[in-house]
C-alpha cells in the first residue's frame, strides 16, 4: 500500500473505480512502480478479419502513457493527451497484452 493519492494512485489502491474507458479496455495494474499494465482485447474490438482495430490498440497505449505521467503528478493535478501518433508493425489478435 502507498500513502500517495491522486487519480492514478487511488485507482491502483482500489480507492476509486477505474475510469469506464479503462475498464472497457480490460485494464489491470500489474506493476505501478514501472507502470506495467495489462489489457484484454476481446472479440468486440476486432475488424471483419479478426484483428484488433488500431483505435483500440492506440487507446490501450494512451491509457498506459497517461498513468505513467499521472503517477508523477500532485494529487490535484491531471493530464490530457493532446496528440498521439501510432505506427503499427503487424496485426494484433484478441487476447491479453502487457504494456510497459
Amino acid at each position: 500500500m502507498t500513502d500517495r493519492s491522486g487519480p492514478f494512485w487511488d485507482s491502483v489502491e482500489g480507492r476509486v473505480l477505474l475510469p469506464r474507458a479503462a475498464a472497457t479496455l480490460g485494464l489491470e495494474f500489474v506493476d505501478a512502480g514501472t507502470i506495467e499494465l495489462m489489457f484484454t482485447a476481446t472479440e468486440d474490438f476486432t475488424d471483419p478479419t479478426g484483428n484488433v482495430l488500431g483505435a483500440f490498440q492506440a487507446a490501450m497505449l494512451d491509457d498506459t502513457i497517461g498513468p505513467a505521467l499521472l503517477a508523477t503528478l500532485e494529487p490535484d493535478q491531471f493530464q490530457s493527451t493532446l496528440q498521439l501518433n501510432v505506427s503499427f508493425l503487424r496485426p494484433v489478435r484478441p487476447g491479453r497484452f502487457i504494456v510497459k
